[in-house]
């Protein structure tokens, strides 16, 4: 009991995960500032698009699990309809120290999870059937602690937070390319496209970088919460096993069925189409190869506990 209590004390101090949040929020808030701030020296009122930007936002954060499920095709089960994977949140979420979430499933061969939720009492967690099918039980259960740690650390809050301006970017920037092509006059059009084509060019900039430094943050946040689903179980080994059944399967699942669960790549445990061509740099998650060797020394720390 006590050690399973010190592996929660080390699991609540993620330092790591901190301080890389706090530096990427730091980075965004002094590159938007200098947007701006270059925004208003051209005369650009970005009122209506922050408005625009938040109402999406705000849309997203609030009916993210709504528009989560729905997109992926799950549906909420109860106690009676999927009582062994019940029982097994239950008691991770108590083992984590959280409510209970939904319990979602997914009724498709790709074995893949997510978790999905504003906060910890909105949050669902979602398995596809190919998952279950795959896994051992101890598998399913380091699969499940690995979603149970995002909804502690409150990743799809953050990652909202995060991604608002970048789409403010994104809509200036095709506001500014609509503008090149049709605003103003002869002369007028002349200059008036020059203006446009340089906000044009520093709006994607911006968004480029800022999706970078949103991407850095995601594949670090799976690093956290694959840390946090080793110290729950108390057993790095069985989500390095997982891992390596879930990346084998997916290798031999047909390609329309990775295609049609693409769009929640975000979100799931594991892409379900990464590409060996996509460099980590664009990546939403790190390497198997990195998770993987992370997982083994932490394996070796806590034998040493």
């Amino acid at each position: 009991m006590a050690y399973s209590m010190r592996r929660v004390a080390r699991w609540s101090r993620d330092i790591g995960l901190t301080i890389r949040m706090f530096v990427v929020m730091g980075l965004l808030t002094l590159i938007y500032l200098a947007f701006f701030a270059f925004l208003a020296s051209r005369g650009v009122s970005t009122i209506s698009l922050l408005v625009l930007a938040a109402i999406m936002v705000g849309i997203q954060y609030f009916f993210s699990d709504k528009l989560a499920l729905l997109a992926a095709g799950a549906r909420v089960v109860d106690r009676q309809q999927a009582p062994e994977l019940y029982a097994m949140v239950e008691r991770l979420a108590a083992q984590a120290d959280l409510p209970v979430p939904k319990v979602a499933v997914i009724d498709t061969p790709v074995p893949n999870a997510f978790a999905t939720g504003r906060s910890p009492k909105a949050a669902v967690v979602a398995v596809t059937t190919g998952l279950l099918r795959t896994l051992e039980p101890e598998e399913v259960e380091a699969v499940l602690a690995h979603e149970m740690t995002h909804i502690r650390n409150r990743d799809v809050m953050v990652m909202t937070i995060a991604s608002f301006f970048a789409l403010v970017a994104q809509l200036i920037t095709r506001w500014a390319f609509w503008g090149s092509l049709w605003g103003g006059d002869n002369r007028d059009r002349r200059d008036g496209g020059n203006v446009f084509l340089l906000i044009y060019l520093v709006s994607m900039i911006v968004y480029f970088v800022s999706t970078l430094l949103m991407l850095a943050l995601s594949r670090y946040r799976e690093f956290a919460a694959d840390r946090g689903a080793a110290l729950i179980t108390g057993a790095p080994s069985r989500l390095i096993s997982a891992l390596l059944k879930i990346s084998g399967v997916m290798q031999r699942v047909p390609q329309q069925d990775l295609r049609e669960v693409a769009a929640m790549n975000a979100f799931f445990i594991v892409p379900a189409i990464r590409g060996e061509d996509i460099a980590e740099l664009f990546a939403t998650h790190p390497s198997l190869e990195k998770r993987i060797a992370r997982l083994q020394a932490l394996a070796r720390e806590l034998e040493g506990v």
